[in-house]
């Protein structure tokens, strides 16, 4: 079992981000590759496990200080193996002070049959911050032919400003994951779900914009997407069978959206077509 925390602090320096603050315990690791013309300060979150096995526990903290640029972004696809009773935990908390940016674009979490994870992400924006932030599931490696029979999926996330509770939601999936992920009403069939979150002053001024950004012509039965705002909270849902496309319309989006919001080049990560 290993038990690893990851600290990282941007803060603004006369107009330029740089990093302030940094602590890592295995197994997490974070680097900082070249982030490329016109993109924040970036860093990259490694597991250097190569996975996660029950009674795994990671605390990740991110911050960003006022005025700064910051951005952080998953490796690899996460994998969460097979558990035999206990559960894999992962706390992520993201800060952001007023006037600052900060995105949290992590790749996809692969659940293996009878894995069990409980994920809380906290996010803290005080008012002026903005914070672009998702998580992209995936129940087995589709390309294997895999399937998830039980289990625990609860993944959990908390938007706070001021000091108030704005936005709570979860995701539970618990044991009997056929009769769910077959519902209509549940995930209609779909072997990949996720979802971005966008917390900003003016969020709901995005809101036409992300709805233009969504694909066009969907399936009922391949991909599904909407987006919806809640107060300071712009909230965009994914579901789809197959987990490529998922993914290749989620990074088109975030590339678009960012680009749209916050002036930044409108690409994604080159870790993100690794």
């Amino acid at each position: 079992m290993a038990s690893g925390r990851a600290e990282i602090e941007f803060v603004d320096a006369g107009g330029r981000t740089r990093l302030a603050h940094l602590y890592q315990s295995d197994p997490l690791r974070i680097l900082f590759p070249n982030s490329g013309p016109g993109e924040p300060e970036t860093g990259t979150l490694v597991t250097t496990s190569g996975g996660l096995v029950g009674g795994d526990d990671l605390t990740i903290e991110i911050r960003c200080g006022a005025g700064a640029v910051g951005r952080i972004v998953g490796q690899a696809a996460e994998k969460i193996y097979r558990s035999t009773g206990a559960d894999v935990r992962i706390d992520m908390s993201l800060v952001a002070a007023p006037g600052s940016w900060l995105e949290w674009l992590p790749q996809e979490t692969i659940i293996f049959d009878t894995a069990r994870l409980r994920r809380r992400t906290v996010v803290e924006a005080a008012p002026g911050a903005r914070v672009l932030a998702g998580e992209i599931i995936v129940l087995g490696r589709t390309a294997m032919g895999e399937s998830v029979t039980g289990g625990l999926i609860h993944e959990a996330w908390d938007v706070r400003r001021d000091d108030r509770l704005i936005w709570a939601d979860a995701v539970h999936l618990d044991d009997n994951f056929p009769q769910t992920l077959a519902a209509n009403a549940g995930l209609n069939g779909a072997r990949a779900f996720a979802s971005i979150v966008f917390v900003s002053d003016d969020a709901s001024s995005a809101l036409p914009l992300a709805r233009e950004l969504l694909p066009e012509g969907l399936d009922p039965v391949g991909l599904c997407v909407g987006a919806t705002c809640v107060g300071d909270v712009l909230v965009v849902r994914w579901l789809d069978r197959d987990a490529r496309r998922l993914r290749d319309a989620y990074g088109k989006f975030w590339a678009e959206f960012r680009h749209h919001v916050a002036d930044l080049p409108s690409a994604m990560p080159r870790l993100w077509a690794i």
